[in-house]
């Protein structure tokens, strides 16, 4: 494993990491607009699909066909659920 792997595996990390604080802040915004929301199902609904389509798409891209590339950006994408589960629990 030479440094360009390296780089392109702490690239994929933190690109996973984005997409998590993109999935679950998009769920955290999504549930604060419930109250307010004319239509909550469709919002409810809305945003999933919003968010899946992004998040795959993201670790489609991401994965470039490498297996190791997938892992990393799948294990930065759930620190940054952890990090974003534990700052709203305090």
């Amino acid at each position: 494993m030479n440094w360009n792997d390296v780089l392109a595996l702490a690239l994929a990390l933190i690109s996973g990491a984005a997409l998590g604080v993109f999935f679950f802040g998009g769920l955290w915004w999504t549930i604060n607009q419930l109250p307010h929301a004319r239509q909550p199902a469709l919002l409810i609904m809305g945003s999933f699909l919003v968010r899946i389509a992004v998040v795959i798409g993201g670790l489609y891209v991401l994965a470039a066909g490498q297996l190791l590339a997938l892992v990393a950006a799948l294990v930065g994408f759930l620190l940054a659920r952890s990090l974003i589960v534990r700052r709203q629990t305090r």
